[in-house]
C-alpha cells in the first residue's frame, strides 16, 4: 500500500534538502517494484507492478509540492523510473533517464527528491531502462492548483486517471531480445485502459461511477510504445481544459487522438440516460484496428452498454485538423496569478534553429534509429555525471550533429555514440523535427515545456515559419510529427541541467532515435542548478573519484 504523509519541513540547506527551499508540503512515498502475473488481455503473463498495482499508484500532489519517492528495485535488472512532464528545475539528477542517473540495482533502493515547482496539469511516469515499459510500471501524476489561484471551470464531482496503452503478450525481456537481434517490433496484441479490457458478457465491473447531472474530470494520457490511440466515450462529449500542464480553450470534441507519451484532462458531464456507458480506446494508423473498452456506470443505472462502439475517425488529415483546434487559454492562470497569456512567447528573437531528422538504418543486419545520422547510446557513466566530475571529454563529445542536416541525412549513413548537443544557457531556441517516414512520430523533451507552434505536411524551411501560431500556441511537453510532415516547437533554455529529447515510440528511444541537451550555468552557482544529491548513484568512471566542489551562491 502507497504510504503518503503530509509534513512541512524548513529547508536545512541547498545540498541537504536538494535545493527545495520555502516550506512547500512534502509528500513521502514507499514504492515496491515488483515482478507478478496479471491477465490484461486473457493471456497470463509477467507484468511490473508498483506496490502490487497495474497500472502504478497515482502520485496526488499540488503545485510547489516536494515529493520523497523511494522505490526498492525487487526486479532482477537495474531500473529506473521518470516523471515524464515535471521540469525538475535546477535538478535534472531527478529525472530519471540513463543520462542523468545510474539505474539503482537490483534488491536496493533509491530516493528520489523533487519538487513540482511552479506547475499544474496531468502526467505520467514510466520506466527508462530496458523495455521495462512494455510490462508496466506506468501510472499517472496529477500535480493540481493551489487554492489561492483560480481554475477556469467549476470543481468536478470527482477526478479520474484513464492510462491508454497498447500491448504486447510477449514479455519485455523477449522483446527487447527482438530489438537486439535487429529485429522491429510488429503490432501489439491489443489496447488496455487503466490495464484491463472489458469482455463486454455483462459481468464487467464499472471503471468508473458517475452520479447523474454531474461532471467529471478525466484525465486521459497514453502511456504506451508504439501506436497513436483515439479515445471517446459513448453517447457523451469531452470538454478538453488542460494539456501537459497548460489551461486549453474549451472546445469540445467527440473524440481525441492521443499520441504516444501525451496527456489531456476533459470534462464529461453525466446528462445521458441511467445506464452503462462503455469509453473506447482504439488505434489510428495502423491496418488492422485494436480496439478496448471499459465501463463508466451511472450510479442509479439501470442497464448494459450497448455493444455499438462510436466509430473512430480515419487518416491522419483528422489529426492534424484536430492539433491545430488546440488552443492556449490566454486568460486563464496555471501555477502562478498572473495569466498564461501575459507571456508573449511570439515577440522574442530566435536566436537558435535546430532541426532534427529521424531516420532508420539496418546497416550490416542491426536495426538502428538516429536524429541526424546518430544513434544514441548510453555509455557507462551517465552524461550528466560525467560533466559534472569534469571527465566529459571521457565519455562523451558535444555536438556530434550539426544543427542543419544534409539533404540526405535521412538516407544516410548511420553512427552510432552518444549524441549531445550543447546549448547556451537561456538562448530562445527554434526546434524543427522533421519526419522523412512513413510512421507517426512522437517527441517529448524533459525539463521544459515549449510551444508548439505548427506542425505541417512536407519539408521545413525558413519561410514555413509565416504559418507559425505566434499568439495562442499550447505550451506542452510532448508533440507529435504525422509521416512526410514537420512540427515546430518555441522555448528558452532556462533549465540548467542535463535534458533528454527522445521518441516516444520505446523501441526508437531504446535503439538510439534520443539525444541529450547539455544546458551549463556558467557561474556553477546555486541559483542556476543544485549539486549532486548526497545519495545519488555512481557508476562507471565516476564511482570511485572524490566529490567535485559544490556549487556555491
Amino acid at each position: 500500500m502507497t504510504r503518503v504523509i503530509l509534513m512541512v519541513f524548513l529547508c536545512l540547506s541547498a545540498g541537504a534538502m536538494f535545493g527545495v527551499q520555502g516550506e512547500d508540503p512534502y509528500l513521502f512515498f514507499t514504492w515496491n517494484v515488483t515482478y507478478g502475473t496479471r491477465s490484461p488481455l486473457g493471456v497470463p503473463q509477467q507484468v511490473i507492478l508498483v506496490n502490487n498495482q497495474f497500472p502504478g499508484p497515482n502520485i496526488n500532489s499540488t503545485t510547489n509540492n516536494n515529493i520523497v519517492l523511494n522505490v526498492f528495485n525487487n526486479l532482477e535488472e537495474p531500473f529506473l523510473l521518470t516523471w515524464s512532464g515535471i521540469q525538475q528545475r535546477k535538478n535534472s539528477w531527478q529525472d530519471g533517464v540513463l543520462g542523468t542517473n545510474c539505474p539503482i540495482p537490483p534488491g536496493t533502493n533509491y530516493t528520489y527528491h523533487f519538487q513540482v515547482k511552479d506547475q499544474i496539469g496531468s502526467y505520467i511516469y514510466y520506466p527508462t531502462t530496458g523495455m521495462h515499459r512494455a510490462a508496466g510500471g506506468f501510472g499517472g501524476l496529477r500535480v493540481n492548483s493551489r487554492l489561492l489561484i483560480p481554475v477556469p471551470y467549476a470543481d468536478p464531482e470527482d477526478d479520474y486517471t484513464v492510462i491508454l496503452n497498447d500491448w504486447y503478450t510477449s514479455s519485455h525481456s523477449t522483446l527487447r531480445k527482438y530489438l537486439d537481434s535487429g529485429r522491429s517490433l510488429a503490432r501489439p496484441n491489443g489496447v488496455l485502459i487503466n490495464g484491463k479490457n472489458a469482455k463486454g458478457d455483462g459481468n464487467d465491473e464499472p471503471l468508473f461511477t458517475m452520479k447523474p447531472g454531474k461532471t467529471y474530470k478525466y484525465r486521459i494520457c497514453n502511456a504506451g510504445l508504439k501506436n497513436t490511440l483515439n479515445f471517446r466515450i459513448q453517447g457523451h462529449t469531452m470538454k478538453l481544459v488542460e494539456m501537459e500542464g497548460s489551461h486549453v480553450v474549451q472546445n469540445v470534441y467527440e473524440s481525441l487522438d492521443v499520441h504516444v507519451g501525451q496527456c489531456f484532462s476533459v470534462l464529461v458531464t453525466a446528462n445521458q440516460d441511467p445506464k452503462d456507458y462503455y469509453m473506447v480506446a482504439s488505434t489510428r494508423f495502423m491496418k488492422e484496428v485494436l480496439t478496448s473498452k471499459a465501463i463508466i456506470r451511472y450510479t442509479n443505472g439501470k442497464g448494459p452498454a450497448s455493444p455499438e462502439l462510436p466509430e473512430a475517425p480515419v487518416g491522419w488529415a483528422w489529426s492534424l485538423n484536430q492539433f491545430r483546434s488546440f488552443r492556449w487559454n490566454l486568460t486563464a492562470s496555471a501555477a502562478r496569478p498572473n495569466p498564461q497569456g501575459s507571456y508573449h512567447y511570439g515577440s522574442i528573437n530566435i536566436t537558435r534553429t535546430i532541426k532534427l531528422v529521424n531516420s532508420a538504418s539496418r546497416a550490416g543486419g542491426k536495426l538502428r534509429y538516429a536524429i541526424n545520422g546518430v544513434s544514441h547510446e548510453n555509455p557507462e557513466t551517465p552524461l550528466k555525471l560525467a560533466e559534472y566530475y569534469a571527465i566529459a571529454h571521457k565519455v562523451f563529445k558535444y555536438n556530434t550533429i550539426p544543427d542543419m542536416p544534409l539533404a540526405n541525412v535521412a538516407s544516410a549513413k548511420v553512427v552510432t555514440q552518444p549524441n549531445v548537443v550543447n546549448q547556451t544557457f537561456r538562448n530562445f531556441v527554434e526546434i524543427v523535427f522533421e519526419n522523412h517516414e512513413k510512421s507517426m512520430q512522437s517527441y517529448h523533451l524533459d525539463g521544459y515545456s515549449f510551444f508548439a507552434v505548427a506542425i505541417e505536411p512536407g519539408t521545413w524551411t525558413p519561410e514555413k515559419r509565416k504559418s507559425y501560431n505566434l499568439l495562442d500556441a499550447v505550451s506542452r511537453t510532448t508533440i507529435q510529427v504525422f509521416p512526410k510532415s514537420w512540427a515546430a516547437i518555441l522555448l528558452t533554455f532556462d533549465n540548467a541541467g542535463m535534458w533528454n529529447i527522445r521518441s516516444e515510440m520505446w523501441e526508437r528511444t531504446y535503439l538510439g532515435q534520443q539525444l541529450y541537451v547539455s544546458v551549463l550555468c556558467p557561474g556553477r552557482s546555486l541559483r542556476d542548478e543544485y549539486n549532486v544529491p548526497d545519495n545519488a548513484l555512481l557508476c562507471g568512471q565516476v564511482k570511485d573519484l572524490p566529490k567535485p566542489k559544490p556549487y556555491t551562491l
